[in-house]
């Protein structure tokens, strides 16, 4: 094989599961898509030989890109939320590159439309500046700027910020998870699926209420409980403050598009909590913000849509025989 040979192979690892498609034409949609537990393989590389030799016909892919929840120095990836850590080079592809899972989210963004994308209120989002950003097991912010060249993919680790506080409620659930031994509480402590879960143990402790230890799906699942209820709400509602915090920061008025694997499940749930109130709740910027466009990105893997996108790019920028 070399360089650039169609197949290429693409991935979205997260934390808890590795996804996984197969690029047979450029410009074409991801094929052959499979998820696979991370708990079941002991390195990214035995992962990827079981997608190729159990969901991809034994392909031998000439490119490769993955998107990983995770920083990245070069060839060398840490998950944050895995045992996984090495080189891209171990998985022994002639052309292979890593990105941060939501630099390949932002890279998607102008490849998504229609049925891909719910609004969540304000306008159309348009041309410039945009932000991506969602809960999973983790919390993921990246950027996409235009530039002459096309747009520019800006990874970050937004969501080991401080976790947004912006009433008296919340301030108390705060003060619960720091006694419980989060000396400082950052963003992805309660905006994520893990943090969900802390997030509704948090919330009993503050009305005094006794509650069983459920899980993510439990609580998404179980919203006709009025603690539940309540725990996505005052989730939609910090998330909103989280989300406006970023779009200031970024500068996006091109939109703030939110994935990830929690918001999906509970879409009509969103629309109609406090989250776009709280996104333009700001005392100074509100009219700045409200002029943001907000939208829920429901495609399914759009980050293997982003990963193909960015190989396409470099199949034409960076020949390699």
């Amino acid at each position: 094989m070399r360089a650039f040979d169609l197949p290429w192979l693409v991935a979205d690892i997260g934390g808890t599961n590795a996804r996984f498609g197969l690029v047979t034409s450029q410009g074409e949609r991801p094929s052959n898509v499979a998820v696979l537990a991370g708990a079941g393989y002991r390195t990214l590389a035995d992962a990827v030989s079981a997608y190729l030799a159990e969901h991809a016909g034994g392909a031998r892919p000439g490119a490769a890109c993955l998107a990983l929840a995770g920083p990245i120095d070069g060839d060398r990836y840490r998950l944050t939320n895995s045992t996984w850590a090495g080189s891209v080079r171990d998985l022994g592809v002639p052309y292979a590159r890593l990105l941060n899972d939501f630099e390949a989210l932002a890279v998607s963004l102008p490849h998504l439309e229609g049925d891909d994308l719910v609004s969540l209120g304000g306008p159309a989002p348009g041309h410039g500046v945009k932000a991506v950003l969602g809960p999973g097991t983790g919390l993921g912010v990246g950027g996409l700027v235009p530039t002459e060249h096309g747009w520019t993919p800006i990874p970050g680790e937004g969501g080991h910020v401080t976790v947004p506080v912006a009433d008296p409620r919340e301030l108390e659930i705060v003060r619960v998870l720091q006694s419980q031994g989060l000396a400082e509480v950052v963003a992805e402590h309660v905006l994520s699926g893990p943090g969900l879960v802390r997030l509704h143990q948090a919330l009993a402790q503050v009305n005094g209420v006794a509650a069983p230890a459920l899980t993510t799906a439990d609580i998404l699942s179980g919203l006709d409980d009025s603690l539940c209820a309540e725990t996505v709400e005052v989730f939609c509602e910090m998330l909103g403050s989280f989300a406006g915090n970023v779009a200031l920061t970024l500068g996006a008025k091109g939109g703030v598009y939110l994935g990830g694997g929690v918001l999906p499940r509970i879409v009509e749930r969103v629309r109609i909590s406090g989250f776009r109130p709280r996104f333009a709740a700001n005392p100074d910027m509100a009219d700045y913000l409200a002029d943001i466009g907000t939208v829920l990105i429901v495609a399914p893997q759009p980050a293997l849509t982003g990963a193909a996108a960015w190989l396409s790019r470099r199949a034409r920028t960076e020949p390699v025989g």
